[in-house]
């Protein structure tokens, strides 16, 4: 099995190609490659999106590169299993409200728009630890329960439309978007190689995930 994680220089994915290295050898889940070749996509058993700065540059250098059409043909005519992580994440979404309106992948039914906690002494970007809410089972966290924790580093948040593909939230003076899924689509806006044994747990899940 090939695990492709989609390089579009959108960030350092060093951390994370460590990472899913350790969980695919650890589970025999086969092989982990970041790349910027079309061709390794298309062949791919499993994509990775991560992704870290603004959604209009992101969406932009995501539409850019050379592997956005094997990502698009992998994922909604093969239904190639795939995870968005951090701003990967965030385009799943429709739409983008960063800067300026921006269309997403359309794959998760809600819009990307500013975190606004009704404390104002909690601060943006929401940045460190902070305890899952589960909404709803999945795959993907398997062994995961409400009150582990992930590391979170953003400003903007997943606006949910449809609440069935919210799969999780954190607390932040309200409800913030933590992953989401729809059909062999998952994002986490948090870092999973950043967020010790549950963040390592769900990439050793999607990496054997068969939706």
């Amino acid at each position: 099995m090939l695990t492709a994680i989609i390089d579009y220089e959108s960030g350092n994915l060093h951390s994370a190609e460590k990472a899913f290295q350790r969980m695919a050898a650890e589970t025999k889940a086969g092989k982990v490659v970041v790349t910027t070749d079309p061709e390794t996509v298309a062949k791919a058993d499993r994509i990775v999106l991560p992704g870290d700065g603004a959604f209009p540059s992101c969406a932009r250098a995501l539409r850019q590169s050379g592997c956005f059409q094997a990502m698009i043909e992998a994922v909604e005519t093969r239904g190639v299993p795939f995870l968005g992580i951090c701003v990967g994440m965030q385009l799943l979404a429709r739409k983008g409200h960063e800067y300026e309106q921006t269309d997403g992948l359309g794959w998760i039914d809600g819009e990307v728009t500013r975190i606004a906690p009704s404390d104002p002494a909690f601060k943006i970007p929401h940045m460190g630890w902070n305890d899952l809410v589960i909404d709803h089972a999945h795959p993907v966290l398997d062994g995961i329960a409400t009150g582990d924790h992930a590391y979170f580093v953003h400003s903007y948040q997943m606006a949910m439309t449809d609440l069935s593909q919210r799969v999780a939230h954190v607390d932040y003076a309200g409800d913030v978007t933590a992953i989401v899924a729809r059909d062999t689509v998952i994002g986490l806006q948090f870092h999973p190689e950043k967020s010790a044994a549950t963040g390592l747990r769900m990439i050793a899940n999607f990496l054997n995930w068969k939706p």
